[in-house]
């Protein structure tokens, strides 16, 4: 018999034994990676967390946008206090949120609440000042899509806002695209550049990615969980269930990852709209200076451009996230380079001194070698000779070998020639 409700689902399927913690700084210290949820029947299921909710808050602190653009709330008591709610009350303000995505509600979903509310509260502080930087990228390409604009919170689950982030699959960026997908979807990556960490390009290569899934899956839940795990994965599930098409039917299918991905996707929505109401204050955010780009058609390193222009290295880098070796491949292809609008004009002046500054330091790569055949005579010589004498040295043991034998013969001939001739 098929089960018609989500909540009739969830019942049967699980029961979370744990709630929301009052006071966060009594929690366990330590950050698992997974949590335990049993059915009715007494039977544990391991559901993992996004790779991204394990991650370590000093790991994103030392980001450089972090570290030079954001501060600690000023204006807002921060309390490791996190209040206790109703089923109801979550319920309802899930409900409210302008969203075009089912966002319902069910224990595990609750769960992941209770973890970026409690444990995660400082994490989210940091995500809630670094949308800043990022959430108007991730906006206009959704939009140039026409996608439905809360997929702009995929990159909390998936790399907590950190564009560095590597997973344990070789996953990178914002977005956190592997290799292959990437490739497909336009972004190049190379031994020198890796797109996956462009915000810009990752981000509209991600909106493709998303309406190409919902042209296959027509179901923004699945979309999302294909998203995770692979379109393989999900119509895998689905055959499974006879080719049901809700989340919360093939879920006992899924990966176990993937089991928490639509649940985790549904708490960063509700925490990062509702975070006031669990005493979460967002950092201050000081917006960095506009920026523009000019391209660069000669090869060329970021130390370049930081020692000849005067321009701190870390802020190129942290503006030119793609290049993974400080080396931009201008040679190969005109390539972009993001510049502080106000130094811009020092570059097009400097341009052939930044070419030119350690060159040979920086970018040592020859593209011509001349082969050394100036090797003295004897050495070929007594090569040579070393070489016939050891071939002469097996033929000399052929000869002699053969002579032996040969006058090993004769001498039995002439020996028996005397014996017939005695007889006679």
């Amino acid at each position: 018999m098929k089960i018609k409700t989500i909540s009739t689902i969830i019942a049967l399927m699980l029961t979370v034994s744990t709630t929301a913690q009052v006071n966060t700084a009594e929690e366990d210290e330590t950050i698992d990676d997974e949590i335990t949820v049993t059915d009715q029947k007494g039977r544990q299921e391991v559901i993992e967390f996004p790779e991204a909710m394990t991650y370590d808050l000093d790991s994103l602190l030392n980001l450089y946008m972090a570290k030079t653009y954001l501060d600690e709330p000023s204006d807002c008591n921060m309390r490791d206090v996190n209040p206790v709610y109703t089923k109801e009350e979550y319920i309802d303000r899930l409900s409210r949120l302008p969203n075009m995505m089912e966002m319902a509600y069910n224990e595990v979903v609750q769960k992941f609440i209770d973890r970026y509310s409690g444990r995660l509260r400082h994490s989210i502080s940091y995500m809630l000042g670094a949308s800043n930087f990022y959430m108007p990228i991730f906006e206009e390409a959704l939009e140039a899509y026409q996608l439905p604009l809360e997929l702009k919170y995929l990159p909390i689950i998936e790399s907590a806002l950190n564009p560095k982030a590597v997973s344990r699959v070789g996953a990178t960026g914002l977005w956190q695209f592997m290799l292959t997908t990437g490739k497909q979807y336009g972004l190049q990556v190379n031994s020198l550049v890796d797109e996956r960490r462009d915000p810009v390009k990752a981000s509209y290569a991600a909106a493709r990615y998303l309406k190409d899934l919902y042209r296959i899956f027509g179901d923004w839940n699945l979309v999302i969980a294909a998203y995770n795990c692979g379109p393989e994965n999900i119509n895998k599930a689905i055959h499974r269930t006879n080719g049901e098409k809700d989340y919360w039917q093939i879920y006992p299918y899924l990966p176990k990852e993937t089991r928490g991905y639509v649940p985790a996707f549904i708490a960063a929505n509700y925490i990062m709209t509702y975070y006031s109401m669990h005493n979460i204050c967002p950092m201050t955010t000081r917006l960095p200076a506009k920026t523009d780009t000019v391209m660069v058609n000669r090869t060329m390193h970021l130390e370049q451009v930081a020692n000849v222009v005067g321009i701190n290295i870390d802020l190129l880098r942290s503006l030119n996230p793609m290049y993974r070796r400080d080396i931009i491949p201008g040679a190969t292809e005109p390539s972009p380079l993001r510049l502080p609008q106000s130094e811009v004009g020092k570059f097009i002046d400097a341009e052939d001194s930044v070419y030119t500054y350690k060159v040979d330091e920086l970018l040592n790569k020859r593209t011509e070698v001349e082969v050394n055949d100036d090797v003295p005579t004897y050495y070929h010589k007594s090569k040579r000779s070393y070489k016939k004498g050891k071939r002469g040295s097996r033929a000399s043991k052929r000869r002699a070998t053969r002579a032996s034998k040969k006058r090993a013969t004769t001498s039995k001939r002439r020996s028996k020639g005397r014996r017939s001739r005695r007889r006679r």
